[in-house]
């Protein structure tokens, strides 16, 4: 049975059976060394279960606790240069989780991969609006080539991040307009490569739109979607279609 449901009563309040009194009074460095031994799925509903355990998530003990247990060679990682920061354990180690169950990565440039993902997905959904893709796309191939990668290779891998991040954004009313603006955008700017946003990229937004958000378009903004894609690609897959 998962920790935070012994430690809770049926009410779901902050409330302990005797049993489990003597649990709350352990020292915060055993807490983090159990709690860096739960499933990580399980974290966000144990930082609801009392005020002191959620000061121990928000502090760096427990984040280095847990790189150092799952990432034991982040400790030796340099730092690299170029505009995106490595940032403290927290951030490093969900750089990392993104690397590993994302990307599947597992090495040098893996923890670049997930603060880069981390990157844009934030930058994309900020509240405000975001920059251009083409500042965004430029600083994440900037990232790359400051950290030695070739062209090819920064292009690869920012081509596999924007995959990654526009897959994973939330199916909702503001990733509807952040899709609809990238569209749009993709006929308004030119780039010499590597700073163009590959066709595959380009591919995936145009499909989101006129596939899983098609219910969200109005008349004139699907046409005008469907008009950008058919000048970039031919032909266009009939699911496309029908407004």
């Amino acid at each position: 049975m998962p920790l935070c449901t012994l430690m809770m009563n049926k009410t779901g309040k902050d409330t302990l059976t005797p049993i489990d009194t003597s649990f709350t009074k352990l020292p915060d460095h055993l807490l983090v060394e159990i709690f860096i031994r739960i499933p990580v799925t399980e974290w966000a509903q144990i930082c609801c279960v009392k005020k002191q355990w959620a000061n121990l998530f928000r502090g760096e003990c427990l984040w280095r606790a847990a790189l150092d247990k799952s990432y034991p060679s982040a400790s030796q990682a340099k730092r690299w240069p170029g505009p995106i920061p490595r940032g403290l354990s927290q951030r490093r180690y969900a750089a990392l989780y993104v690397s590993r169950h994302i990307f599947s990565l597992d090495g040098e440039i893996d923890e670049i991969v997930g603060h880069t993902y981390l990157y844009l997905k934030e930058q994309l959904e900020r509240s405000t609006v975001s920059p251009p893709s083409g500042i965004l796309h430029g600083t994440i191939i900037d990232q790359f080539l400051a950290c030695g990668k070739s062209r090819d290779m920064a292009h690869e891998l920012a081509s596999q991040i924007w995959l990654a991040v526009v897959d994973n954004l939330e199916e909702n009313e503001h990733t509807f307009l952040i899709l609809k603006r990238l569209a749009q955008e993709a006929d308004q700017v030119f780039l010499p490569y590597p700073y163009s946003r590959s066709m595959k990229v380009q591919w995936r937004v145009f499909e989101k739109l006129l596939t899983d958000f098609r219910d969200c378009f109005t008349h004139v903004d699907y046409y005008d979607v469907l008009t950008c894609a058919k000048s970039k690609f031919q032909p266009i897959p009939s699911t496309w279609l029908g407004y």
